[in-house]
């Protein structure tokens, strides 16, 4: 069983590595759009292209009433990229614990 333990405290690791990953992004683009970069700049282009598939749906689940006039898609983002290292991450290396023990 300490096999599929350490699999779980893997995938709970990478799983926690990928999302940080994902808030920094998250927020680069947020100070990116602050400041328009130029569209054609290659970074900016990555971090549009990673974005882009976190971001839209927030965007497209916001009702109409919630939308102010600047982008707080981002910000709802972030919120669950914190709940899900908070729950899911947590939920996994727990599991992995419990797996061990026996």
């Amino acid at each position: 069983m300490f096999v599929l333990s350490n699999l779980i405290s893997a995938l709970a690791s990478i799983t926690s590595i990928v999302l940080t990953a994902l808030q920094w992004l998250i927020i680069i683009w947020a100070l990116l759009s602050w400041v328009s970069p130029d569209p054609n700049n290659p970074i900016v282009q990555l971090i549009n292209k990673l974005t882009g598939p976190v971001l839209y749906p927030v965007r497209k689940l916001l009702p109409f009433s919630l939308k102010f006039g600047f982008d707080i898609s981002p910000f709802i983002a972030l919120l669950i990229i914190f709940f899900l290292q908070l729950f899911l991450v947590r939920t996994l290396n727990d599991l992995a614990v419990r797996i061990r023990m026996g």
